[in-house]
């Protein structure tokens, strides 16, 4: 999960209150960055400017994709920049998939410049007849110029759009291309996208490929030029799965005295993809060998691997032409449309299911699978410009057509496979019942389906979700300090004792009732599970406020993993945000700040000449309810982390470590990953 901060403005400023909380409007810049005015938005005035053909810009060349990067690669932050990286690579993979290309080397040199290597065919040097200047001097500087757009270089291909080699040489502070072809090396160096010599002939080779070195402008990327190493391997490693047999490296050689180098080959494909995840996650699987199949019409091939494990969570990847489809789409649908038709008919087959049985549903007969879907195709449709979603009918028919021919024989052929599938499925069709009938029970004992709040929930004064806040408080203490520091307008607070449940080790039938989580169900008002309904939110901002210690921490997740395996629209609506309480005040005279760590702390100290009084804040409760408004709750002044989605099969993967069953796989994630905690002083 990405956080990304509300507002964060710590000013010297005294204490100006002398009363009970500001009455700020719930409206005021509590979203995205800077505070707003709470008044209405006035009229908007005709501005007296002309409108005519002076007005209409025409962006020569690659001036466009510097102007505005964001429609090309999505961002300017971490996540674009690393996805320059991604193109260049997507490049050679489709080399790979045309059949092409073997070997990949990635390596991240000295100041963070990027270097890939190919052993492709090589781009081509010849002249282009229509723009007169090399092949290769097109596809690096022409936007929509490639071997993708009907031609017979490729049959399949991912990439962007076609645009991603000249995307990123428009990107780059400078780009290096070195192209190894019909026994002779060429090369040609551009600046933020613009050739600054001619294509040369710099030596002889006895093999032909691709070498692109780059180095992303500062100057588009302003927040970091620095890539996570983490962040690669995991891209890079996911398409040599895909492509069984290709070898990719991923080398890190910033520091000299200690390169990282790493090869990624699997000769088993996505059968090891999934493997590798049922590993990484500690599940013991239901079945040693994973369940491989796949078909081919014309030049569409789809495959698929799946295994069963001990766990409640199913983990469904998908993809076409090597593009994660995370939204989905026809593939992934037949998959999971077929693979509920025929596990049931197996079981009304062999006497599992009798005829008076309702059918198994999707959810129970996905329980505890690990699957990976993956799709080739000549000429792919995707829905939206970022590609998550695949929209040719086709393939549907070809996923549906591969589990008739293929899964169905092999359940008949592997009957312990299929009945030990088939017992869980049935288990969790039960424990699905089970949840009903407590959820009704919970409803009648607990008013879950009635308007009646929870007894210590203090409610705000206004109805309207999109301006409204749920606090959900560690400790009564806590609880009581912010009920009294709050604008009751719009800001709610429900106060939490101890640790609720953690919902990875539980189904659904042990949260219906469960004395920690039915308050925050009731409060949302939006329901759980199946009968979640994002439209009857309470709340627009549902914000976890927790001390900043390890039992915090812990309840923080606990609370996070209950939203994301319950509650998911919530997160990928970005409802959830996490406040940030400060650790220390530090006071002279009537200057106050507050700082969020020690860091902070020792800036601020030094700023009031190294004389100041310093208090540390050992809980929430500590506070009294006007430092909680002023440091914690203020929309004007508070830092809040909000939660988002960026990576679901991430996020999957990091709940299920860190909150399931298997030690080992938690203390090796912590181990790998506590160079990222802050030093809290705790």
């Amino acid at each position: 999960m990405a956080n990304e901060r509300e507002n964060a403005r710590n000013e010297g400023r005294e204490n100006e209150r002398d009363g009970g909380p500001m009455n700020v409007d719930a409206s005021a810049g509590i979203s995205g960055g800077g505070t707003q005015g709470h008044d209405e938005s006035p009229e908007i005035a005709p501005v007296n400017t002309p409108y005519d053909e002076n007005q209409i810009q025409v962006l020569e060349g690659l001036e466009a994709v510097r102007k505005r990067p964001g429609m090309y690669i999505g961002s300017t932050g971490p996540k674009g920049l690393h996805h320059l990286v991604y193109e260049i690579v997507d490049n050679s993979i489709d080399e790979a998939l045309a059949g092409y290309c073997t070997h990949i080397d990635v390596d991240i040199l000295p100041g963070d410049v990027i270097s890939v290597r190919d052993n492709g065919r090589g781009i081509p040097v010849g002249m282009n007849e229509k723009l007169g200047i090399p092949t290769v001097t097109v596809v690096l500087t022409v936007l929509h110029a490639g071997g993708k757009f009907g031609g017979s270089g490729y049959k399949v291909s991912g990439g962007l759009h076609g645009v991603g080699s000249s995307v990123v040489n428009a990107l780059s502070e400078w780009l290096e291309v070195e192209i190894s072809r019909d026994g002779k090396v060429y090369a040609q160096r551009f600046e933020r996208g613009n050739p600054v010599n001619e294509l040369t002939v710099i030596g002889t080779s006895d093999h032909d490929g691709t070498l692109i070195r780059f180095k992303a402008d500062a100057e588009i990327f302003t927040e970091t030029t620095e890539y996570e190493f983490d962040v690669l391997q995991k891209r890079l490693r996911e398409q040599a799965f895909l492509n069984a047999g290709l070898t990719i490296n991923l080398n890190d050689l910033r520091d000299p005295e200690n390169p990282v180098r790493e090869e990624y080959c699997y000769q088993g494909g996505i059968s090891s993809f999934v493997e590798f995840m049922n590993k990484a996650r500690g599940h013991a699987v239901l079945h040693p060998n994973v369940i491989h199949i796949a078909t081919t019409d014309g030049d569409s091939i789809a495959e698929v691997a799946m295994q069963y494990n001990d766990s409640y969570n199913e983990n469904i990847v998908s993809f076409a032409n090597n593009i994660h489809t995370v939204d989905g789409g026809t593939h992934e649908t037949a998959f999971k449309t077929a693979i509920t038709r025929i596990f049931n008919d197996y079981a009304r087959k062999h006497g599992m299911l009798k005829d008076n049985d309702s059918s198994l549903k999707g959810d129970d007969v996905r329980e505890g699978l690990t699957a990976v879907i993956s799709v080739k195709l000549k000429d792919a449709q995707f829905e939206g410009q970022t590609k998550a979603k695949l929209g040719n009918t086709s393939m549907g028919t070809l996923v549906n057509t591969l589990m008739n021919e293929k899964l169905a024989p092999y359940l008949e052929e592997n009957p312990q496979v299929a009945r030990g599938v088939l017992e869980k499925s049935i288990n969790a069709a039960r424990v699905r019942e089970a949840a009903q009938r407590a959820r009704e029970l919970a409803r009648k004992k607990s008013g879950l389906a009635s308007t009646r709040m929870p007894e210590k929930l203090a409610d705000c004064i206004w109805n309207d979700c999109d301006r409204t806040e749920l606090y959900i408080v560690e400790g009564d203490s806590a609880g009581g300090s912010a009920i009294q520091g709050r604008d009751r307008n719009f800001q709610a607070i429900l106060p939490l004792w101890g640790k609720m449940l953690n919902v990875e080790k539980a189904r659904l039938d042990k949260v219906y009732g469960n004395e920690k989580l039915v308050p925050i169900v009731i409060a949302l008002g939006c329901g759980i599970g199946d009968d979640f309904d994002i439209s009857k939110l309470r709340y627009g901002k549902v914000i976890i406020m927790a001390d900043a210690d390890v039992d915090g921490s812990h309840i923080r997740t606990l609370l996070l993993t209950f939203f994301f395996r319950y509650m998911r629209p919530l997160v990928d609506e970005g409802h959830v945000y996490i406040a940030q309480p400060p650790l220390f005040k530090v006071s002279k005279g009537k200057q106050v700040r507050y700082a969020f760590s020690d860091g902070e702390r020792d800036k601020f100290i030094a700023e009031f000449g190294g004389n100041a009084d310093v208090q540390r804040y050992k809980g929430l409760g500590e506070m009294d309810p006007e430092q909680l408004w002023e440091t914690t709750m203020d929309p004007a002044f508070r830092t809040m982390l909000k939660v988002e989605l960026d990576d679901a099969a991430a996020a999957d993967e990091a709940f299920t470590i860190l909150m399931g069953d298997k030690v080992e796989p938690r203390r090796e994630f912590i181990e790998k990953n506590a160079k990222y905690v802050m030093n809290l002083d705790i």
